[in-house]
């Protein structure tokens, strides 16, 4: 399918790789389905693009690049929500605040965005633990799992 998008004009994707939020992300309810577009070579930053309104683009990495001791529990509903069996079914990524000068930018470490990988379904949790806010900045510390503990 044909998906227009905000920086890669329009795009081609499969039907495999889309990304279905049941109940929208939280300030774009209304938009369901996303897919994850490379940004740069190294593959470290996704475009989170709408499928439904090419203006929707969100820019997000694994927060374990960054911060390898991240860590949190999903919680038995978020796994009944998005059909996960096992860790290593979910990806998490967390929304980057890109700023000028570029070191000033932010990783969002308090709702990160949970997607099992096998089914395409997504949601974003919003962590009660007040040790991870919105705006950590990206220092970059190597390494890390890209999974959370179910």
């Amino acid at each position: 399918m044909k998906v227009e998008t905000k920086y890669f004009g329009v795009v081609e994707v499969e039907e495999n790789e889309l990304i279905h939020f049941e109940q929208g992300l939280p300030g774009f309810e209304s938009y369901r389905s996303f897919v994850l577009l490379p940004v740069d070579e190294t593959g470290v930053y996704y475009a989170l693009q709408s499928c439904e309104e090419a203006g929707v683009s969100l820019i997000v990495a694994s927060p374990y690049l960054f911060y390898k001791e991240y860590e949190f529990d999903l919680g038995k509903q978020m796994q009944l929500d998005l059909d996960i069996g096992k860790a290593v079914d979910v990806a998490v990524y967390s929304v980057v605040t890109l700023r000028e000068p570029f070191k000033e930018s932010t990783i969002n470490l308090q709702a990160p965005i949970i997607v099992n990988v096998n089914n395409g379904k997504a949601k974003q949790l919003i962590l009660a633990d007040e040790i991870y806010q919105t705006r950590h900045s990206l220092s970059q510390e190597e390494g890390g799992e890209q999974h959370a503990r179910p």
